[in-house]
């Protein structure tokens, strides 16, 4: 009897089977994590970043089909990767970048209009050069954060800059459907670069997590990576924001 129903159990079909995935910034974290549950769930992953050696392993961890080395916010760089590869692709992740943070009144007005427009700049440019390869009901996803959202002192211009992102993707999604644009903003997540950050004070910050947050533990990169797979196999979605921060932004942290 156990047999019987073991053998009427059936295994659903990989989410993206057939499909390619690029992910711009694919070499470590979020990225990495997102290109290995694209890999898992059947798409094809090609990655980029701007170390050559820490590329080379990321592709052979996930199996990435190729990978290229360049600055993202090169937008010749940027222009000749998606020149050259091969259509069609369906999803791009973006998850190179991140936000400035510091006085207002110490920044001269080319360090403003950098950290204002930085991520839209490199998502318009992502756009611009991708969706002539990308297939009708793929999508671009770009990443932004909750913690800007309030406003504080020492936060300086990353409010400003993560209110806009959010409109910034919706008004993309209009104009480049039926290929979708959606943003996922998250808050602290344990990766290697917030390791580098945050040094010997990396515990310590987990520990405050876990203790403050809703859900009672620390967001990782397989969470996001999860939010981001659930987006480009979900085609209803698009011009949205999803955030990913464990409750972080509706409590007061130390």
């Amino acid at each position: 009897m156990a047999s019987a129903i073991a053998a009427d159990v059936t295994h659903p079909d990989p989410e993206l089977a057939g499909q390619t995935v690029v992910v711009i910034g694919g070499s470590a974290g979020i990225g990495l994590e997102t290109a290995r549950r694209a890999r898992a769930e059947g798409a094809d992953v090609i990655i980029t970043g701007r170390n050559a050696d820490r590329l080379k392993e990321a592709a052979e961890h996930v199996g990435a089909e190729r990978t290229a080395v360049f600055d993202a916010t090169d937008t010749g760089e940027l222009a000749r990767f998606f020149g050259h590869l091969p259509a069609p692709i369906d999803h791009v992740m973006v998850t190179a970048g991140g936000p400035t943070y510091g006085p207002l009144l110490e920044m001269d007005g080319t360090e403003v209009r950098d950290a204002l427009s930085d991520h839209m700049v490199v998502g318009l440019e992502v756009a611009r050069n991708a969706i002539g390869k990308m297939r009708p009901g793929g999508t671009l996803i770009f990443m932004g954060g909750t913690g800007g959202r309030r406003v504080g002192k020492g936060l300086g211009i990353a409010s400003a800059a993560t209110a806009a992102l959010p409109q910034f993707t919706a008004a993309l999604a209009l104009e480049i459907a039926p290929i979708r644009a959606n943003l996922i903003a998250a808050g602290f997540v344990d990766t290697p670069l917030s390791a580098s950050l945050l040094g010997d004070q990396l515990e310590a910050r987990r520990n405050e997590l876990r203790a403050n947050l809703p859900i009672g533990r620390v967001v990782g990169s397989a969470d996001v990576a999860a939010l981001a797979v659930h987006i480009m196999a979900n085609t209803a979605l698009t011009g949205a924001t999803y955030d990913v921060d464990g409750g972080q932004q509706f409590v007061s942290m130390p």
